[in-house]
Parts: structure tokens; C-alpha cells; sequence
């Protein structure tokens, strides 16, 4: 079974709710929400991988922090090595390139949305994470 490593993104802004990105019609497992990033590049360190991919992704330059969860989940016909990192803000705002919309919402509503199951340990985790 391939196995591919992701690093995905924590952010969370001043009123303490986090960046949720939901997948386009163009993308794999559309309409459904994750935590934005991206595929680790040959070579390449998670936290490179991922200010990489927030550049790309939502036009805004990020500082990757700790490891917040690390986890594998399995698709029918691959593996994906889904690490969140918790992220800073440096520069610019998040605006949606690849995703259908951007949403910052309170912890405690994550679970209203519809999650790629790779996503959803990490969004369980930080629902009971302390503020």
C-alpha cells in the first residue's frame, strides 16, 4: 500500500478559532473539510513542507511550531501520514487559491463540519486540548 506523508496546519487566531479549508470539487474527498497544508516534498523537512504549502495554498507566510498529532489513517487503496502542526500567522491573511472556502471557527463547533477522516483524530485531539 503507498504511503504518503502530509503535514497540515494548526492555526488558530486571536478569538481562539481555528482555520478550516474545504476541499474543492477538483481535489480528492471533495466537499469535506481539513486542516490545510500539504504532501511532504523528497528532501524536504515537515516544517519547510509545510510554510511551502501555506504559501501556495492561502497566499500568507506562516512559522511552523511543535507537533500537535501525528497520525495514520488508511484509505481504501492508500495510507496518508497526517502531521498537524500548531502554526503562527507572520504575514498576510489566508485567502482560499486550491480550497472552495476558508473558515475560522470556535473549537467547540469543528465537529458540525464534515471531516476527511485522515483530519478528524487531530480535530477530536484539539477539541479537548486546553485553550
Amino acid at each position: 500500500m503507498k504511503k504518503i506523508t502530509v503535514v497540515a496546519a494548526i492555526l488558530e487566531n486571536e478569538q481562539e478559532e481555528v482555520l478550516c479549508a474545504l476541499r474543492s470539487n477538483e481535489m480528492s474527498l471533495p466537499n469535506m473539510w481539513e486542516f490545510p497544508g500539504g504532501k511532504v516534498e523528497e528532501g524536504e523537512d515537515m516544517r519547510t513542507a509545510l510554510e511551502r504549502e501555506i504559501q501556495e495554498e492561502l497566499s500568507c507566510q506562516i512559522k511552523a511550531g511543535t507537533i500537535f498529532h501525528d497520525h495514520t489513517h488508511e484509505y481504501e487503496s492508500f495510507a496518508v501520514r497526517l502531521i498537524a502542526l500548531k502554526v503562527d500567522l507572520v504575514r498576510g491573511v489566508p485567502t482560499a487559491k486550491e480550497h472552495a472556502k476558508l473558515l475560522w471557527l470556535p473549537k467547540d463547533y469543528l465537529l458540525s463540519l464534515q471531516w476527511a477522516p485522515a483530519d478528524l483524530p487531530a480535530v477530536e485531539r484539539l477539541m479537548d486540548a486546553p485553550s
